[in-house]
Order: C-alpha cells, then sequence, then structure tokens
C-alpha cells in the first residue's frame, strides 16, 4: 500500500531531525570544553538577571488579575473614597466561669451576663487593649504607634483612634468601668446597667440611667454590638461568650513609606504574646496575617522541601550507574554525572527565573517551590533515557565514541525534543491565563523545561562523553585521577531493563490481560473561632458611580429611602438598612434639627454646639425650608454636613461616618462617586463568600436597571475587601478548562508535527493525558482537594508531566519495525519502560513521601496529595494502560518508514553536517 504525501513529508522530516541530532551529538563529543564553557556563559548571562528578582507575595498580586472586575472596582474605590482600612482584630474568650446573674434595680428579671462580661474579665482585657494601644514599632528608624497610623474619623479635631471594643462603652477607662451609683444601701447602677443601655442605644451621649455615662465612643463615633460582642443568641448581647476588638489602620495608596510603618507596628502587634494573662484566651489577625501565613508556612517547610530534593538526587546519582561488577563499583557509578544532570536541570530554572526578572516580571512562591520539581521530573526523565540508552548499546565496529553517542543522540533527542517542546508550548499558552499565578507559574515553567533541553542536548552529552571516557580508562568516579588495575568484564543489562523487557512487557501485553487493563482504566485558631463567635459578615458597600445627579429631586428619590422616595430606591432594595448619607444629609439640614447653621456674617458654618446669636438656620422654619434642598442650595451645605461632628445638640454630623464616603467635584459644585455602606450576613465557609458576592453582584445589577441606568456612563457595583480573592472561583471553572484545554491542543499540534504527522498517535497521545486529568479531577474530590488558582497550577503541571509519561513510549512504539501492533508495544515499553519508571516515578516517589511530613496545610494538601497523584496517575496510565491501547489500535508502520528507521550506517556520519541535503 502506497504511503500518502503527508507519511512521505513526516517520514523526510523525522529522518532530518535523526540527522540533525546525530550530527550535534557527535559535535558535542568532539568538542567538550567549547560546549560545556558556552553552556556556563548561556546560564551565567540569564542567571544575571537574579539581581533584579523580585518575589511577590501580596495574596492580591497572587489571585486575582488586573483586569478582572473585582480588581478594577477595588482600584475605583481606593481612587475615589481612599482603600479600605487594614484591620487587626483579636477574639478573646475566657476559662473562667460566670458571674452570678445581674439583677436590676429597683424591680426587674435576672439578667445573666457571659463569662467574657465579668467586671475583673473587663478589666484585664482593658489593660490589654491598652498594652496594644501603647505597642512601639520601629520602621527606618522612626519610632511607629497606634497613633500614627490608627484610623481617627473625626482628626483633626478629636485625635482618639477609633477602637471598636466593648470597653469603649466605658470610654476604655478603669474609673468608668468602676462606676456606680447607692442609695446609700443598694447599688443603683453599676457597669451592668450602662451595658444594657448602650447596646440598645449605642450613639447615645447619656445613658439616662443615674451613671449618665457616655456610650460613644472615645473616638466620636457609636460601637455597635455586633461588631464587638460574640457567640449571644438573637440580640441577647448579654449572654456573649467572647469579646471582638478591632483597630482599624489607615491603609495607604502608592504610599510605600505609610504603608510601611503600618506593617511595621502590624508585625509588632502580632508577636505580642497571647498568652500573657492565663484568664483570656485570645485568637487575633492582622491585615497582613495571610501573607505572613503563607510565607511562615513557606519557610516552616524549607527543611521538609530539602530533604525531600536531597532524596531525590541521592537516588538519581546513584540509580544512573550501571555497576557490572563489585570490583568496579566506583568505576561504574555514576554519581560526578548525575549531580552535573541535576546541577543542569537546576540551572535551567535559574535561567528562567533570571531573564523573567530582566523583564521585571515578578516571582511568586508557587515558581520557587513548584518549578523546580516539575523541570527536575522532566529533566531527569531525560537524563536517564539518555544515560540508559547508552549503556544497552553496543559499539559497532569501527565506529568511534563520538559516533556512538551521536548516533544514540539521534535516536532519543527527537524523543525528548517531542516532549520538551510539547511541554514549552503547553506552557507557554498557559501564560494566556487571566489569572497571575497561573500566568506566571507557565511562563516560568516553559521557558525552564527549554533551556533544559537544550542544556542536556549540549552540556550533559560533552559530560556524557567525559565521563565514558572515565570509565573506559578505568578511572575512579569523582576521583578520577585514582586509576583502576585493568580487567575484563562482562556487560549485561541493569535489573530494571530486564525486568520491563523479560517480565513486565510480556506480562502486561498477554492476551487476557489487556481487557482487564483497558476494563479498569477508569491561620486556624482564629478562623476558628470568627466562625464560632463572630455575628455579623464583612461591610459591603453599594458605590454609585460618578455621574448620578444628586441636585434634581427624580435623582434623590432614586437612591434615597426615606419619606417621599421611591419604593423601589436603592437604599430600598439593599434590605438591611445601610448607612445612607443622603438619608442624614436630609435629616441634618431640616431646620427644625438644629443642626445645620451658618454665621450670618460670613456664611461660614456654625457648629450646633456653639453660642452664638449670630448663628442662623440654614433653611428656614417655612413649609418649603423644611422640603429637601435642590440645586445650588443642596451643594451649598453639603461641604457642611461632611465636615460636622456629632454632638450632644446634633447627632447627626457626618464627619465621621461619610466624609470618605462622597467625593465632591467641581470645586465642590457637585457630587461625584458616592457608597452606601451596610454588611454581609454572617459568612463561615467558601461557598459562603462566594455566594454572598454572586447575590451583591445580582443585587447592584437590579439596582442599576431600576434606576434606570442603562445606557448611561455609570452604574452601581458592590464593594467588600474579600471579593478580590472570592472573584477566582467565580471563573475557576473556565479558566480550568481553558488552561487545560489549551496545554491539551499545544500537546497535540506538537506531537503531530514531531511524530511525523501521525495524527491518530498525537490523538492517543493527547487522549491519554486527558484520561489522566479526568482522574485527577477524581482524586481532588476523593481526597477533599479544593479547585483554586493552587491546584490549577498543579493540574497544568501535571498536564506537562503527563507528556513525559506518553510521548516516549508512543514514539518509540512509532519507530518500532517489528511486524505486529502488540511486538511493537512490548518493544517500546522494554526499551523506555524502564527509563521513565526510574527517571520519573522512582525519583519522585521517595521526595513526594517526604512531603507528608510537612507542617503546612497547604503542602499536604496541594503538593504531598496532588504531586502523589500526579505520578502514580501518569505512570499507571503511562506504562500500564497506553502500551495495551497501542497494542490494539496503534498507528500501523508503514514499509517505506521501517527502512528509514533503521540505524544510520557509519559511512554517512561524515556527511551528516549537512542534514537538510536529505530533506
Amino acid at each position: 500500500m502506497d504511503a500518502s504525501c503527508c507519511e512521505r513529508f513526516g517520514e523526510r522530516f523525522e529522518n532530518a531531525l535523526r540527522i540533525l541530532f546525530t550530527s550535534w551529538g557527535s559535535f558535542c563529543v568532539r568538542r567538550p570544553l567549547v560546549v560545556i564553557l558556552a553552556s556556563i556563559v548561556l546560564v551565567a548571562a540569564c542567571s544575571s538577571g537574579l539581581i533584579y528578582m523580585h518575589v511577590t507575595t501580596d495574596p492580591v498580586e497572587l489571585w486575582s488579575s488586573p483586569s478582572s472586575q473585582a480588581r478594577q472596582e477595588k482600584e475605583y474605590f481606593d481612587t475615589h473614597f481612599g482603600p479600605f482600612f487594614r484591620t487587626e482584630q483579636l477574639i478573646i474568650t475566657t476559662p473562667l466561669v460566670p458571674d452570678p446573674p445581674y439583677s436590676p434595680y429597683p424591680i426587674g428579671d435576672d439578667v445573666p451576663f457571659g463569662a467574657p462580661l465579668r467586671k475583673d474579665v473587663l478589666h484585664q482585657v482593658l489593660d490589654f487593649q491598652t498594652d496594644i494601644e501603647n505597642l512601639e514599632a520601629t520602621y527606618q528608624g522612626e519610632r511607629v504607634t497606634l497613633k500614627d497610623i490608627c484610623l481617627t474619623p473625626l482628626a483633626p479635631y478629636n485625635s482618639n483612634c477609633t477602637i471598636l471594643s466593648v470597653l469603649n462603652y466605658y470610654q476604655n477607662s478603669h474609673d468608668v468601668l468602676d462606676h456606680t451609683t447607692t442609695d446609700g444601701f443598694w447599688t443603683t447602677a453599676d457597669y451592668h446597667s450602662h451595658f444594657l443601655y448602650c447596646v440598645s442605644a449605642p450613639a447615645s451621649l447619656n445613658d439616662t440611667t443615674p451613671l449618665h455615662d457616655p456610650c460613644m465612643g472615645t473616638f466620636g463615633g457609636p460601637v455597635f454590638p455586633w461588631l464587638i460582642l460574640g457567640g449571644y443568641d438573637a440580640t441577647n448581647y448579654n449572654n456573649a461568650t467572647a469579646l471582638v476588638i478591632t483597630f482599624p489602620v489607615n491603609n495607604y495608596h502608592n504610599d510605600t513609606k505609610k504603608l510601611g510603618k503600618a506593617l511595621a507596628w502590624e508585625k509588632d502587634h502580632v508577636a505580642l504574646p497571647s498568652s500573657i494573662n492565663p484568664n483570656l484566651t485570645i485568637a487575633f489577625s492582622s491585615e497582613r496575617s495571610i501573607e505572613d501565613e503563607i510565607n511562615r508556612e513557606s519557610e516552616s517547610d524549607i527543611s521538609t522541601i530539602l530533604v525531600s530534593y536531597i532524596i531525590m538526587f541521592v537516588y538519581i546519582s546513584l540509580a544512573l550507574g550501571h555497576i557490572q561488577s563489585c570490583r568496579r563499583v566506583l568505576v561504574d557509578s555514576k554519581i560526578s554525572l548525575g549531580i552535573a544532570g541535576i546541577l543542569i536541570v537546576l540551572s535551567s530554572v535559574i535561567c528562567s527565573l533570571g531573564v523573567f526578572s530582566y523583564i521585571g516580571i515578578p516571582l511568586t512562591l508557587i515558581v520557587i517551590e513548584v518549578i523546580p520539581f516539575l523541570v527536575l521530573a522532566v529533566g531527569v526523565d531525560n537524563i536517564f533515557i539518555i544515560v540508559q540508552t547508552y549503556q544497552r548499546d553496543e559499539r559497532m565496529p569501527q565506529e568511534e565514541l563520538h559516533q556512538q553517542i551521536g548516533r544514540i543522540l539521534g535516536d532519543v533527542a527527537p524523543s525528548m525534543f517531542l516532549s520538551s517542546f510539547s511541554e514549552t508550548v503547553a506552557f507557554f499558552l498557559g501564560g494566556l491565563s487571566s489569572m497571575p499565578a497561573v500566568r506566571t507559574f507557565s511562563l516560568f515553567a516553559g521557558l525552564a523545561v527549554f533551556i533544559d533541553f537544550i542544556l542536556q542536548i549540549s552540556c550533559f552529552i560533552s559530560l556524557l562523553g567525559l565521563d565514558i571516557k572515565r570509565q573506559e580508562s578505568n578511572r575512579l568516579d569523582i576521583l578520577c585521577c585514582v586509576k583502576l588495575s585493568e580487567g575484563q568484564e562482562e556487560k549485561s543489562d541493569g535489573f530494571l531493563f530486564r525486568f520491563f523487557k523479560k517480565v513486565y512487557a510480556p506480562f502486561i501485553l498477554k492476551e487476557w490481560v489487556r481487557p482487564l487493563v483497558v476494563c479498569d482504566s477508569y491561620v486556624l485558631d482564629y478562623f476558628g473561632n470568627m466562625s464560632e463567635f463572630l455575628h455579623t459578615g464583612p461591610p459591603v458597600y453599594f458605590v454609585v458611580e460618578e455621574g448620578h445627579d444628586y441636585l434634581t429631586m427624580e435623582g434623590q428619590n432614586s437612591v434615597c429611602g426615606g419619606v417621599g422616595c421611591n419604593n423601589n430606591s436603592l437604599v430600598t432594595k439593599i434590605g438591611f438598612t445601610p448607612s445612607s448619607w443622603l438619608d442624614d444629609y436630609f435629616d441634618w439640614i431640616k431646620p427644625q434639627s438644629g443642626c445645620c447653621r451658618y454665621y450670618n456674617g460670613t456664611g461660614a458654618f456654625c457648629n450646633a454646639s456653639v453660642e452664638n446669636t449670630t448663628c442662623v438656620n440654614c433653611r428656614p422654619m417655612t413649609q418649603s425650608g423644611k422640603q429637601r434642598p435642590t440645586g445650588q442650595d443642596f451643594m451649598r451645605f453639603l461641604p457642611m454636613f461632611l465636615s460636622d461632628n456629632p454632638n450632644p445638640k446634633c447627632g447627626k454630623g457626618g464627619h465621621a461616618s461619610y466624609s470618605a464616603g462622597v467625593d465632591l467635584i467641581g470645586n465642590d459644585t457637585n457630587v461625584g462617586a458616592t457608597y452606601f455602606m451596610t454588611y454581609h450576613t454572617i459568612l463561615k465557609t467558601s461557598a459562603d463568600f462566594i455566594d454572598a458576592m454572586k447575590k451583591a453582584r445580582n443585587l447592584a445589577d437590579n439596582i442599576t436597571d431600576t434606576m434606570g441606568l442603562q445606557g448611561t456612563s455609570y452604574r452601581v457595583f458592590p464593594y467588600s475587601v474579600f471579593y478580590v480573592f472570592y472573584e477566582q472561583y467565580l471563573t475557576i471553572v473556565f479558566d480550568t478548562a481553558f488552561n487545560l484545554s489549551v496545554s491539551l491542543g499545544a500537546i497535540f499540534l506538537v506531537s503531530t508535527v514531531l511524530l511525523g504527522f501521525e495524527v491518530w498517535s498525537a490523538v492517543l497521545v493527547s487522549l491519554t493525558i486527558a484520561m489522566i486529568l479526568v482522574n485527577m479531577f477524581g482524586v481532588m474530590w476523593l481526597w477533599g482537594i479544593s479547585l483554586n488558582a493552587v491546584s490549577l497550577v498543579n493540574l497544568v503541571m501535571s498536564c506537562g508531566i503527563s507528556v513525559e509519561f506518553c510521548s516516549h513510549i508512543v514514539r518509540a512504539f512509532s519507530i518500532s519495525t517489528k511486524t505486529t501492533r502488540v511486538e511493537r508495544a512490548e518493544e517500546a515499553l522494554a526499551h523506555m519502560g524502564s527509563s521513565v519508571f526510574s527517571g520519573i516515578t522512582l525519583t519522585k516517589f521517595g521526595g513526594i513521601l517526604i512531603l507528608a511530613l510537612s507542617k503546612s496545610q497547604i503542602f499536604q494538601i496541594f503538593y504531598f496529595r496532588m504531586y502523589l497523584a500526579i505520578v502514580l496517575l501518569g505512570a499507571t496510565h503511562g506504562l500500564i494502560f497506553l502500551p495495551v491501547l497501542l497494542s490494539y489500535v496503534g498507528y500501523s508502520i508503514w514499509p517505506h518508514k521501517r527502512i528509514a528507521n533503521h540505524i544510520i550506517p557509519n559511512s554517512v556520519l561524515p556527511i551528516i553536517y549537512f542534514p537538510f541535503v536529505f530533506i
């Protein structure tokens, strides 16, 4: 049967590759010093880029694409309102038992109080809170305290830090906490009665009990009970079993120095001993905790990773050797060559890091931790294939060493090129991912694999030639200056090769075994306490972008929530009543409130607490004056509202609550972007957070439609600090399907070309890899591994490693000259199976088992479990399923290809430096 044009072209292309690599291998052995020196120069040039290396540990930069909706909305929010404050939070419980119930004076039912609300416990908590306030850190030689970085909403009139704590009901004072009144016999009021009043009226400046103490915090704002207490039922705040203390710290947009001060203080804050008091159990978190925890877990497992790599290094160094007898152990060993091969693999990783550091692409911890593992899997496999093919080869008569190694490289390099180039293209296409961690990993991995291949077919081949000359001259490994006496040794095949050739391959391809194979192939305390005790979710801001007209009655009605507003306005649709600057502004400007006043002579704002006869109301006490302001009146008094601090005569001042939430533009002549804040419900699991974000976005879209903003230049969107971290889950399925599909497509195309346009063989490679990926998803489900950015990186990596398990076997099958498919599959498995098994499976298995001892949940779940699954699934599919599949439906060999695949005779070697003559 005649071959098609495509098959003839494929045969010529494959023959050209064989001749090219044969020529190159011969050159590398004849000119080892030139090749090694050129390799060293290449590595040095690339790795010098490490001086520009920058490691990114910011979770936002790792998991959220700059072009994603959440990142764009975060940028909009930060630009118009400033970054959301950094949160330092403590959850405090106590092992003490509660006091007896409180009996109100003179009559009333007994009220039980939780153990954390005992007075002695509150005094101890206040001492601890004060220690945090007085904590000093150092940044660039400057002293940093909480006052330097804390949120002060009433500055410059009130410089007290915002501290959301139950102690702020007592103005953070031991004296106020101890304040009591008596009638001479009975205690008529104490901290119990004050607490009960404040949780019902947190903005009160007078508790109306005999104490007459204020509930308002020292920072000038209310302290809502659901933010400071935990573990209570319904609204029975007195039953609280935990205290929650939050220190909001200013965040800084593009201000490195101020941000550095905040980070320095946070570092000392989390280092404050939590066991300072045996009566207090403290779980704490700071804004930097997630990033610190990622770094800490990575650093804590450095020793585990090193042991893992050392085990792999030792195995590689010992397994490469083919010991003929005890007498020649130190001659036949390949320890020095194994170490050189490992250094080449690591050099390729360093080169990749250096090149991208030159470009300015930052590294991630995933790149540093995962890529060496990946490149070792790929690179070591190629090393074993080269060395073991030489060990099984017999030098032909009159053939010199450089000719023999050139011939061997011509045989195996096309297979290495197939796998390495497939992985390189697949990884580079993975760089199209919108997820930063996946994109960065893919780019670094693709370049590392390609450089590794270049160094292996050049530097390693030269080193192999030198090592063989050492071995043939009976010089010891490592101590090459020591020579062993001459002696005749019979050459034999290695144990693994004999096992695969004589036992495993014939067994797996028996008539009764093949059908069976085909059928069978298918930061913790804090988060725990947060889930248990907190009773409110994170804040969410519904942002109205710049463009809305607040100066008209129609524009106001579509947003506000008071009398006369639309029934489906923004505020009413949000449900849980948000803090609405617009409604509070309308209440503040009413003439009967006495809040909005100005000096009659100058027109300057006059605070309600000022006693001055020249101060007059902003609006007259007429019917029209009591109506909402519009037009110029609206903008005339709005800046006054946003600068007014709450006081006993007017608690509606908007400075503390809204000065950051209303962006005035045009020299205070118009309103730009604004937000309306509310809270999510209690969110405990990842599913809760994802669902909350979806619902908030759906609500915002609905509000946008209701307000009739379609076709306008602005919209309503929700913003909360956790959105940038959880948005990946909204697109993770698409990202996974896209990345893996692109990788499989690239592998198919490259395999088609490099297998001599054997489309069906490329289909079988892609099919087997797809099956490995499907099984990986099954293992993830069974082992409780969630699909996120880290597991997606591992899936992309498993796609690359799977190429190693499959492509060598398929190409060996393709070039086999045996008659039947079963014989060809058996020969391919016998010759390549042992190298793949020893090069990937055994190399990785010992190192992976060490990762099980890791203290880090990240390493145990996403690295140990997934790596183990990758290796086991790859080995079972590549060494069991694929050979059987090839024996059934493998591509038939054509007579002309059988002739072309014979060994190149020695007479051809002198002219193979011009390979393109043969195309």
